[in-house]
């Protein structure tokens, strides 16, 4: 079937695109390829993706609604999974208006795109963060998201209520995926893990926040796409769920694991917590497990070791 992908050369939309390609279906891929980190790692995984007869990329931004209309109505996807987005918390309170424009006004673009051209299913990216300074732990999509201690959060659950009404005024079909700390190869360089590997490798000192009172929900990479595939398969009405591999870890354990794959200890420069940041996150899949058949399967220790191989394969 035609697939229209937004953010196809970022981390998880190029994962994703592969899989849908090898699966048979004619993906669209579009991006604008900004600069928030090194556009060349997005160059490469488009290389990748290039190989491929079944997909076709433009680079476009979301925010320009004329000539994504357009490709709209050249292509006419069947389905479309949104992943473009303006990412990362702290990068939220430096720029706060590329998180306006990409994630509200691009969300938009593609949403109202995808009703006016009676779109059979429209998934979507949410986030972890939404959830705030939520106390319960572990998160469930039950509990009340309404305190987002970043305009990255805000955005994101912005975009949960935009689609609900979307739904409910016009029977679109939307799914929205609450990811939760996603890694592995091909990842993105801003993400810790990528960060601690590069400079550990290199015996620079890496800087641990909250002095290392941080718990994290690690998913691979692959965990996520296998959740997203189900998603589109599923196509239901209006739902949201969480993807997360279901146990939070210490952040000085999660150091622990890339220094025993890398045979090498860190430097590690302790800090106060940055703003926006949570203390932890942890993902409830009770959900997903149910209506998803969403079930992580690669352990941490392995992750990291295909992210390594990766990187030391990549330098």
């Amino acid at each position: 079937m035609n697939i229209l992908v937004t953010g196809a050369a970022g981390f998880i939309g190029y994962h994703l695109c592969k899989e849908l390609l090898n699966e048979g279906n004619n993906i669209l891929g579009v991006d604008n390829l900004n600069d928030y980190y090194d556009a060349s790692l997005k160059l490469k995984r488009l290389d990748q993706l290039k190989c491929y007869k079944n997909f076709k990329f433009e680079k476009v931004d979301i925010c320009n609604r004329k000539i994504i209309s357009l490709l709209f109505n050249k292509f006419k996807p069947k389905k479309v999974i949104n992943l473009a987005a303006q990412a990362g918390v702290r990068y939220s309170i430096q720029n706060p208006y590329a998180y306006i424009d990409s994630n509200i006004v691009g969300f938009l673009n593609i949403l109202e795109l995808c009703r006016q051209n009676e779109t059979e299913s429209f998934i979507y990216a949410s986030s972890s963060s939404v959830y705030g300074e939520n106390k319960k732990i572990p998160f469930s999509i039950k509990d009340r998201v309404d305190k987002p201690i970043s305009l990255y959060a805000a955005s994101k659950k912005a975009n949960e209520l935009i689609a609900y009404s979307y739904s409910h005024l016009y029977g679109l079909h939307t799914t929205g995926l609450r990811f939760f700390t996603v890694y592995g190869p091909w990842g993105r360089p801003d993400m810790a893990y990528y960060i601690f590997t590069k400079k550990i490798l290199n015996s620079e000192p890496i800087s641990v926040f909250n002095n290392g009172n941080m718990k994290r929900d690690f998913t691979f990479i692959s965990d996520i796409i296998n959740g997203i595939k189900v998603a589109i398969n599923k196509n239901y009405k209006q739902e949201i769920f969480n993807l997360g591999n279901n146990k939070s870890i210490n952040l000085l354990d999660f150091i622990s694991v890339i220094e025993n794959e890398l045979n090498k200890k860190a430097i590690i420069n302790f800090k106060p917590i940055q703003s926006g940041d949570v203390k932890e996150t942890f993902a409830d899949i009770s959900e997903s497990k149910e209506k998803l058949g969403f079930q992580p399967k690669i352990t941490l220790e392995e992750g990291i070791s295909k992210f390594v191989d990766w990187y030391k394969n990549s330098i």
